[in-house]
C-alpha cells in the first residue's frame, strides 16, 4: 500500500505533527506500506519519501489557500501515485481526513464565549476565518470524502453537529502515547529538577504545557494559582504575547510561584517533578501533553472544551470544569494542592492511558485503510 500524509510543516512541539511521528514510525515497520509525506517542510525520517509542495505565500490566509491548492494539482496530475491519501489539512475533495486540529468553527463558537464584542465582530469578519470555515465546510460536505479519523469523541460529535456527516464516515482513533518514555518512575527525578528550578521539594506542583496562551487557558490557571497559596504553576510552551501573562502574574501576586519555561525538550522530566497537569483549554482536540501527563500517572485538571476530558473520572484522577469557571478551577486545583491528594490518583491516571499503545492506533489504522482500499 502507497500511503501518502498531507500536513504543511513541522513543528517539533506540535500536537498534529507529533502523531504523524509516532504514526509514520510505527507504519514503517510494516513492510505492506509505503509511507510518503506531502509537506511544505519536514524532518527526514528513514523510510519515509518527502514530497516537498511548497508554493510561495505573505499572509495566513495565502499560505493555506495556496498549499491546499498545491496539494490538489500535485494529486490531479499523478492520480495513481498514491494509493491512499491521508490529509491533516482542510482540502476539499480528499478521501480520507484526519481532524486533529479539531472543528474550527467549534473553536470559534468556544473562542466568542470568551471574548468581548468587538473581538467577536472582528472574528467574524476576519478573511483567514472565513476561508477556513469555507474550506471545512466544503471539505466536510464533498462527495469525495469517505472517512474522518477523529482523535475524540468530542469532535466527532461536533463534525455531526456541524456538518451532518454519516456516522459510517467518522472513525475516532485516539492518539498514542510512549507508556515507556512517560512513566510514574520518572518521579524518581523529582528532587533534582526541583532543585534546579529552584523550587521548593515539598510545594505542589501545577504543570500546564503547550503554546498558544490565550486558547490553552494560562491566564484562568493563573487567576486560579492566586486563590492557592503555597502552590506553583510551570509553564512549558511559547507564545509570543508571553510577556502580557508575566504582567498578570505580576498583577495577581504570583510571579514568585510561576515558571515561564519557554518551549522544553525534557517535558518527561518536567512530568516527573510535578504533582498535577492542568490545561484550562478554551478549545484542545485530544492534547499529547495531557496524555503524557496520565500516563506519568498526574491527574489531570482540564475543561469541557478538551477532548482529554473523557479520559478523566472526576475525583479520581482528575477534574473537568468549564473553561471561563474560575471558581470550579480554584477549587479542582485546591484539592489537588492538599497534601497527598495528587500522588493518590496517580494510578488512576496511568490506568486512563494503558491501551493508547501505537500497537493499537497502527493496527486500527490499518484496519480503516484496507476497508477503504477494498471501496475503491
Amino acid at each position: 500500500m502507497k500511503l501518502a500524509i498531507v500536513r504543511q510543516t513541522y513543528n517539533p512541539h506540535g500536537g498534529a505533527e507529533r502523531f504523524v511521528e509516532r504514526a509514520l514510525a510505527a507504519l514503517s515497520k510494516e513492510r505492506s506500506v509505503q509511507l510518503s509525506v506531502i509537506a511544505r517542510r519536514w524532518q527526514p525520517q528513514a523510510g519515509v519519501e518527502f514530497v516537498e509542495c511548497d508554493p510561495p505565500w505573505r499572509t495566513s490566509l495565502t499560505r493555506d489557500r495556496g498549499f491546499a491548492s498545491a496539494v490538489r494539482s500535485l494529486l490531479d496530475a499523478e492520480p495513481g501515485r498514491f494509493d491512499l491519501v491521508q490529509s491533516h489539512e482542510r482540502i476539499p475533495g480528499v478521501t480520507l481526513y484526519r481532524a486533529g486540529d479539531g472543528v474550527h468553527a467549534a473553536w470559534l463558537e468556544r473562542r466568542a464565549r470568551a471574548v468581548g464584542r468587538v473581538k467577536r465582530a472582528l472574528m467574524a469578519a476576519d478573511p483567514y476565518h472565513r476561508y477556513v470555515l469555507g474550506a471545512e465546510r466544503a471539505m466536510f460536505t464533498h462527495p469525495a470524502l469517505e472517512a474522518v479519523i477523529c482523535n475524540s469523541r468530542m469532535v466527532a460529535g461536533e463534525i455531526d453537529a456541524h456538518f451532518g456527516v454519516a456516522a459510517r464516515k467518522i472513525v475516532v482513533i485516539g492518539n498514542a502515547v510512549d507508556l515507556e518514555r512517560f512513566h510514574p518512575r520518572l518521579r524518581g527525578g523529582r528532587d533534582a529538577v526541583r532543585a534546579a528550578l529552584q523550587v521548593p521539594a515539598d510545594a505542589p506542583v501545577f504543570l500546564h504545557a503547550g503554546s498558544g496562551f490565550e486558547r490553552k487557558g494560562v491566564a484562568q490557571a493563573l487567576r486560579a494559582l492566586a486563590r492557592v497559596p503555597h502552590a506553583w504553576l510551570w509553564v512549558a510552551g511559547g507564545d509570543k504575547r508571553e510577556a502580557r501573562y508575566r504582567r498578570l502574574a505580576q498583577e495577581l501576586g504570583v510571579a514568585a510561584r510561576t515558571l515561564f519555561l519557554g518551549p522544553r525538550d525534557d517535558l518527561p522530566q518536567l512530568l516527573g517533578a510535578a504533582d498535577a497537569f492542568v490545561l484550562a483549554t478554551l478549545y484542545d482536540p485530544m492534547p499529547n501533553a495531557a496524555i503524557e501527563a496520565l500516563a506519568c500517572g498526574l491527574p489531570l485538571i482540564t475543561t469541557t472544551g478538551c477532548g482529554a476530558q473523557e479520559l478523566v473520572e472526576p475525583g479520581r484522577n482528575g477534574f473537568v470544569v468549564d473553561a471561563l469557571d474560575t471558581a470550579a478551577l480554584t477549587e479542582a486545583m485546591a484539592t489537588l494542592a492538599r497534601p497527598g491528594a495528587a500522588a493518590s490518583m496517580g494510578d488512576a491516571a496511568r490506568a486512563a492511558v494503558a491501551n493508547l499503545t501505537a500497537a493499537q492506533m497502527v493496527a486500527r489504522l490499518k484496519t480503516l485503510y484496507e476497508h477503504l482500499l477494498a471501496r475503491q
